[in-house]
């Protein structure tokens, strides 16, 4: 008998991934997809542990999934309910203490042993816990990946990270490094492409610390890696996400002078403009190394544009170091970037750094750092006027009519635009831009081949 399945996505790119592969372990068991949670089977939370009081807001929606699992044991009827990703990997005794009703409690890296841990949480009282780190990689036990929802997928190449920042909990939620060899990653990149995605973003926590091995004992780089998917036939773009400033090497670079289907956009966090608070972050450059980095990559590759990440208020943080900060936004110029006010994460060692900023002066210079990364933004959208981009129509607007897709800055656009382009690139007209949107009009359909759409790429953002 079919049942049904409900998977609330929380916070990066690799908790969607996962989510899909999810779906995929549990298909053979007679799971499908469903958009509510009211009605379904089963319900898993796949979490983050990045946000701020991220716990917290898990045992709330627990509180509110117990009602409805009650409801459906009250008819007789059974509901699985589950915790996943890096929250139930950091806190997973505390979720069985607080929330008994809970059925399974797993972390990103057992995922692949769901089919036994539904099993068991249908044989037992309690909740399953499996939070241990396992021997071999998930990778190596998951079903082949097909899911494509949109004519964009993502594919994790590489997971965790054996960076240590000081205010940072993904080495302890994901683990130590690992790089999915070339072959598995080139084979998932033309079984997406083969079921309509026209983008694929390659994830990691530090993707261009990717290091795959090949069959032969040698390794490929991230560089080489996107040589190779560039030739898959369907892949018109291809972008990675998240990077690590010090990982970026010669051959990455050269990929981004030398590939139309790398997409001229990076998201390349730097945290800090000081190099004291970069040391005290345990980040592995200077100020004066992201610069230098930014230099040739704009070198290699003139129209590139960025986005960053950024902490205010990290302890010992003082307005000579804020002021460092303000001012590689100024020299760099970002055209986005995520920005948020230290939160100290327990088990972490920036947790316990003695001159902890008060919450109001964190509050202030936030303020200062978005507002110039705002003005940066509109600047860079206001320049889009009157160039003719090309642009992935992946989703319908909301108005009848209307498409809205992403340049290859991954700003959204909106245009009027028939259904039948939903999936595929086309050249627009950009008439007007917003803070976060720009609308166009059409002028070309669907330049959805590979190596032309490649060539236009290049011609149209440069």
């Amino acid at each position: 008998m079919a049942k049904s399945l409900f998977i609330k996505t929380y916070g990066c790119q690799m908790n969607v991934y996962d989510t899909d592969r999810m779906a995929d372990i549990l298909a053979p068991l007679g799971y499908a997809m469903t958009h509510t949670a009211e009605d379904a089977d089963m319900v898993i939370l796949n979490t983050c542990h990045i946000r701020e009081k991220a716990a917290e807001k898990v045992f709330s929606e627990l509180g509110r999934l117990r009602a409805l699992k009650d409801a459906k044991a009250a008819r007789g009827e059974t509901m699985i309910l589950a915790v996943a990703g890096c929250v139930a990997q950091a806190a997973g005794q505390e979720i069985v203490r607080r929330a008994p009703y809970v059925d399974m409690v797993f972390g990103p890296q057992t995922y692949h042993r769901l089919p036994e841990m539904v099993g068991q949480a249908a044989r037992q009282t309690g909740t399953v816990l499996d939070t241990d780190f396992p021997v071999e990689s998930k990778f190596d036990f998951l079903p082949e990946a097909t899911r494509v929802e949109a004519s964009s997928a993502f594919l994790t190449i590489q997971e965790g990270c054996d960076k240590f920042c000081t205010f940072c909990v993904v080495p302890y939620t994901r683990g130590a490094e690992f790089s999915r060899p070339p072959r598995e990653v080139v084979a998932e990149a033309r079984r997406l492409a083969e079921n309509g995605a026209r983008e694929i973003t390659l994830l990691g926590q530090n993707v261009n610390a990717y290091h795959g091995e090949l069959d032969d004992g040698g390794q490929w780089g991230l560089g080489r890696l996107i040589r190779e998917i560039a030739t898959i036939d369907g892949v018109s773009r291809i972008r990675y996400t998240t990077s690590y400033p010090a990982e970026v090497d010669d051959q990455l670079i050269a990929a981004h002078r030398d590939v139309p289907q790398l997409m001229a956009f990076l998201h390349l966090p730097v945290q800090s403009g000081s190099d004291r608070i970069l040391a005290a972050m345990n980040r592995r450059h200077t100020a004066g190394q992201y610069r230098e980095l930014v230099a040739r990559l704009r070198e290699a590759r003139p129209d590139i544009a960025l986005s960053s990440d950024f902490i205010v208020g990290f302890p010992g943080e003082t307005e000579e170091d804020f002021e460092l900060t303000m001012s590689l936004i100024r020299d760099v110029g970002f055209i986005q970037a995520f920005s948020f006010k230290y939160s100290p994460r327990p088990g972490t060692p920036a947790a316990a750094m003695p001159a902890q900023v008060p919450e109001d002066t964190k509050t202030h210079r936030l303020a200062q750092l978005q507002g110039l990364l705002e003005q940066q933004q509109i600047k860079f959208n206001e320049t889009c006027v009157g160039r003719d981009m090309a642009v992935l129509l992946d989703r319908p607007g909301r108005h009848s009519g209307q498409l809205v897709g992403r340049t290859p800055y991954m700003q959204a656009v909106h245009v009027t635009a028939p259904d039948h382009l939903l999936g595929t690139v086309n050249v627009l007209r950009i008439y007007s831009a917003q803070t976060n949107s720009l609308a166009g009009t059409l002028l070309h359909d669907q330049l959805d081949n590979t190596r032309q759409t490649g060539s236009v790429e290049r011609t149209l953002t440069a």
